[in-house]
């Protein structure tokens, strides 16, 4: 698919005319997905999926277009050429856009990540013997996602990676679930053994009598799942330049009143797992690392090249959403082993859902607590608990009230498949607070 794409690229571009930047970017995949239920295979099937996108620029006006793309030069070439005739006709109607990003030079790039995925044929043998004792339902996900840009300027980059995911739910008769995402680039059936009976355990956990815990602040662990959501939020009115900017971030008090988090909180940017491009869908390169809060202190934000040139900054090369797109959190010393005890007692969480900010500026989130999530007393699991909502700020969670941060991070995985299958995740460890407000 590269050499097509390079191929057609480099015939469009000697189509310009004077005064025309044109930015062409490729997203497709090739993936097998099998759906689970009742822990046997009820639909697989294979999936071929490629488009590309074009931004054409003349003057200080844009417009953008997308299309299909075969894999066939020819083809391809006179598909997109059409599109860019219709973009022509369409960006001269458009208004000016002042704060405009034309493409730049600058070195190519091309990564491709190869994994060690499971065989097809493989699969079932792997997958069910673990969890064919209870009822499990789920989607498999594994195969070659691939990213190219390319543009007028002379840049040309190109990245591909190859990724599985088994997001699966284990349900007891009376309909409780335990939920896990058992996900990277390398199959490794020990671990995944390791990984399905622990889900496994919890689920018997599951089958206790519920309590209903009254609102307050508990004592909590919060398990890596949980914490990725959490940290989630900060690409939604948060780490964002812009948003900053316009005084709609929950990190101003960051930044205008050197408010800090607490020193175990540390969290970076890092493209080094080959799990997503550095480039954006400008084309443009981000830093393999970016520090972005360090022992508690906001130490950067993203910036897009359009934040950059609207406030006067220097742009980070974050994509134009400004969200993070490889996020890792730091690890710290609570080995997985001593949780239980060390929590004594309080709320274990594993999941959390239908996250939102509830007050941006002072940091708060609400939530709701998900699938396995448990009483423990003494450092002994006792029951699980009814669904609650909480509501609290990062600024507590991630500040005074962080006790401890587990020594081993694990890769959360973006599973969702909305129009193609996600890359990245996120690398996160769990977080032991002295407290947590469950609200409702």
């Amino acid at each position: 698919m590269y050499d097509v794409f390079e191929k057609v690229c480099k015939r469009i571009f000697n189509q310009l005319k004077a005064g025309e930047f044109l930015t062409i970017s490729l997203g497709g995949e090739s993936s097998q997905f099998i759906r689970f239920n009742h822990a046997r295979i009820r639909q697989t099937g294979l999936v071929d999926d490629v488009s590309v996108s074009l931004q054409l620029i003349i003057g200080r006006r844009t417009a953008t277009g997308g299309l299909p793309f075969s894999g066939t030069a020819d083809a391809d070439f006179t598909s997109v050429l059409n599109e860019l005739e219709r973009l022509r006709k369409e960006v001269i109607q458009l208004p000016e856009d002042p704060y405009i990003v034309l493409p730049h030079p600058g070195d190519s790039t091309y990564k491709i990540h190869s994994g060690e995925l499971l065989p097809r044929e493989d699969i079932a043998d792997a997958l069910i013997p673990a969890l064919q004792e209870v009822d499990m339902s789920g989607i498999w996900a594994a195969g070659s996602i691939y990213r190219g840009s390319a543009n007028s300027a002379g840049q040309l980059h190109w990245f591909e990676t190859e990724t599985f995911s088994f997001d699966y739910s284990l349900v007891t008769p009376d309909e409780k679930m335990v939920k896990a995402t058992f996900a990277g680039r390398r199959w490794d059936q020990e671990k995944y053994n390791v990984f399905a009976a622990e889900s496994i355990r919890k689920l018997e956990k599951m089958k206790l009598p519920p309590v209903k815990i009254k609102p307050g602040k508990y004592r909590t662990y919060i398990a890596p799942a949980g914490v990725a959501d959490l940290i989630g939020m900060f690409s939604w009115g948060g780490l964002s330049e812009a948003a900053i900017q316009q005084g709609d971030s929950a990190f101003l008090k960051m930044r205008n009143e050197d408010v800090r988090l607490s020193p175990l909180f540390t969290l970076k940017e890092d493209f080094s797992s080959g799990t997503v491009p550095r480039f954006n869908s400008l084309g443009e390169v981000a830093p393999e690392e970016l520090p972005l809060l360090e022992k508690g202190r906001l130490v950067n934000t993203l910036v897009s090249s359009r934040t950059a040139k609207e406030y006067g900054k220097v742009s980070n090369y974050a994509d134009d959403w400004e969200g993070m797109r490889a996020p890792a959190m730091t690890t710290g010393n609570l080995t997985e082993k001593a949780i239980l005890e060390k929590l004594g007692t309080g709320v274990y969480l594993s999941n959390l859902h239908y996250l939102n900010w509830s007050d941006r500026i002072g940091g708060r989130v609400t939530g709701m607590t998900r699938y396995a999530c448990f009483w423990v007393e003494n450092g002994e699991i006792t029951a699980p608990i009814e669904n609650m909502r909480f509501d609290d700020s990062f600024y507590n969670f991630f500040g005074a009230e962080l006790e401890a941060v587990t020594d081993e991070a694990r890769f959360i995985a973006d599973v969702s498949t909305y129009g193609g299958r996600a890359l990245g995740g996120a690398a996160c460890p769990g977080i032991l607070l002295k407290s947590f407000a469950l609200t409702l």
